[in-house]
């Protein structure tokens, strides 16, 4: 990967292509799945999504494997897609970019405050 394919995403958006095509040969319960697990897990990206990317490649291949085997998604995944997905990227109290957003703002205003009173 070049520092351009870095610094504009392209490398990104290829490997985004490829997912997509990968997820389109999947049957149609699975393909719903893995809608349902690109937006569980997407809140927890951090500001490229670089991070979700091994994380995705690995759901996918397990789907395509277990779709290849025969079995039904519930047996993959279980009843609960959300349980899932919080498995994946931590757990419940996994940080999300919201959780790292909201705390350096309000490390900042309080710097400022701190500045202004002091």
């Amino acid at each position: 990967m070049s520092f351009w394919e870095t610094l504009t995403g392209s490398d990104l958006t290829r490997e985004w292509k490829a997912f997509e095509a990968r997820a389109e040969a999947l049957p149609a319960d699975y393909r719903a799945a893995w809608e349902q697990i690109k937006v569980k897990v997407s809140p927890h990206s951090d500001f490229t999504g670089r991070n979700l990317m091994p994380i995705l490649d690995g759901v996918l291949g397990l789907l395509e494997e277990t779709a290849a085997d025969g079995q039904s998604v519930q047996d993959v995944l279980g009843d609960d897609v959300d349980g899932f997905c919080a498995a994946l990227t931590g757990g419940e109290e996994a940080r999300d970019y919201r959780d790292r957003w909201r705390e350096q703002l309000n490390r900042n205003v309080a710097k400022k405050l701190g500045q202004l009173g002091g």
